[in-house]
């Protein structure tokens, strides 16, 4: 087979992947202006096909390794990725129309947005320990090849939410729901540690993902629609691939710090990894917060 040093630099090469999930919610913002109910749902509906996609893509990936040969997967993905990125590319009717340089100061040094972009990367750390962690969990239970699928439990109670999230059209300003929903991220987070911990039940743990994922969904929803609302006009794009960034960033720290836990203390105690991150994260959405929002949320809990 090729050298190790390929597999490194095929995935380096990934970086050059358009962000199309970034690009498909500006498209959003851009028709549906104006329209804050149909954002929600929009954006609801982009995030529960994301979640759709990672739970049926380790499943497929899986089958076609095992009924094939053990590059199918990668394959197929590839395939897939770049039609859709062609099919993407050429809906030019829903596509913003070029302007100008804009004037505006750029997103990442817009007001609010610094501490969006720091709960994308909080908030992708957990997904990435999470991956890491469950993968490790059930192979010290001799029950690798089932990873994918307890994963993908995770993802469907993730896809289940979303989908409920956009129905339900929520009232007040996403700057208020947005630390319940990350409050309601690190709460659930803790299930999969406490099945770890107390059973060490593979089984019991797969029952305690799709609730966990349950709040994810929402909380990825929430902070898009912030950084849509605060990314100045003209550079939506650009606020979006920032949000994305921060959020890719994020996984790639969590799987570090999840793996690091699972090799040197062990995997059930790798759980505590997107438990701190989901804590993090809810400490970093209250800053989100406007000045008079932080200055009355005390009074706001104790009524």
């Amino acid at each position: 087979g090729a050298p190790g040093w390929t597999l490194f630099a095929a995935y380096a090469a990934t970086a050059t992947t358009p962000n199309t999930g970034g690009m498909a919610r500006a498209r959003w913002a851009h028709l549906l202006k104006g329209d804050a109910g149909a954002l929600h749902t929009a954006n609801s509906f982009e995030q529960a096909t994301d979640e759709l996609c990672f739970m049926l893509g380790p499943v497929l990936a899986a089958f076609l390794c095992t009924a094939l040969f053990p590059e199918a997967g990668t394959l197929v993905g590839v395939v897939l990725l770049v039609t859709g990125m062609l099919l993407f590319a050429a809906q030019r009717a829903t596509e913003p129309p070029a302007r100008p340089r804009p004037a505006a100061r750029a997103p990442f040094r817009a007001p609010g947005i610094p501490p969006l972009l720091a709960v994308c990367l909080a908030t992708g750390a957990v997904f990435g320990a999470l991956e890491v962690v469950t993968i490790a969990f059930a192979d010290a239970q001799g029950h690798r090849a089932a990873a994918g699928v307890v994963l993908a439990l995770q993802a469907a109670g993730s896809c289940a939410a979303g989908l409920l999230y956009g129905a339900l059209r929520p009232a007040g300003p996403a700057e208020a729901r947005l630390p319940w929903c990350v409050a309601a991220m690190t709460a659930l987070m803790t299930l999969p540690l406490l099945a770890a911990s107390l059973t060490g039940s593979l089984p019991l743990l797969a029952v305690t993902l799709p609730a966990a994922g349950m709040a994810t969904a929402p909380t990825m929803v929430t902070t898009m629609t912030l950084v849509q609302h605060r990314t100045p006009e003209g550079r939506l794009n650009e606020g979006m691939t920032l949000a994305v960034t921060g959020l890719l960033g994020g996984i790639a720290c969590g799987s570090a710090a999840g793996g690091w836990t699972v090799e040197h203390v062990s995997p059930t105690a790798g759980y505590g990894v997107p438990v701190t991150a989901a804590g993090l994260a809810l400490l970093l959405a209250l800053l989100t917060l406007p000045p008079r929002s932080r200055r009355l949320r005390p009074a706001g809990v104790r009524a």
